[in-house]
């Protein structure tokens, strides 16, 4: 028996404009949705004018912009006062498009990618989603949790 992307991809995922404001990615996350897994989403796949994947934006590209860059300097957080800055941070970072914030160099799957050849490379490279593309457009998002569902469900381990 064989497993594909295509059928363990996830179909209705969210989608949100690469010139969209981050408040919006920010709002979208915050309500995402519950997958069949129990799993929310914590991510958005980023398209073009056209339609096209232009990146990814996570709950942890936002977090990691949300810092100051200084913090990118190797300097100790623990060593400054943090006191009245968050919101500071927060009311920064709102000023910013998604584009600004999401990861472009994006590993993707094809639709007939073979499910040990996409879980080969989740693991490799430690991610938790793979957007799903046909030519350049998302049809689907493959979540880690969704593939070990899937196999063990269908082994029926159960």
């Amino acid at each position: 028996m064989s497993l594909y992307a295509k059928n363990v991809m996830v179909t209705s995922f969210d989608r949100i404009h690469q010139d969209a404001p981050i408040d919006d990615a920010i709002r979208m996350i915050l309500n995402g949705k519950i997958r069949r897994t129990g799993h929310k989403t914590v991510s958005l796949i980023v398209v073009d004018d056209y339609g096209r994947m232009a990146g990814v934006i996570s709950m942890y590209d936002i977090l990691f912009h949300l810092r100051p860059d200084f913090l990118n300097l190797s300097v100790d957080a623990g060593t400054l006062q943090w006191k009245g800055q968050l919101k500071l941070l927060v009311d920064s970072l709102k000023q910013k498009k998604v584009g600004q914030l999401m990861s472009t160099n994006v590993m993707c799957a094809a639709p007939d990618d073979h499910v040990m050849v996409i879980l080969d490379r989740m693991i490799k490279n430690k991610f938790r989603r793979l957007p799903v593309l046909d030519g350049d457009r998302p049809v689907g998002v493959i979540y880690i949790s969704d593939v070990y569902h899937s196999i063990f469900n269908v082994m029926q381990y159960f």
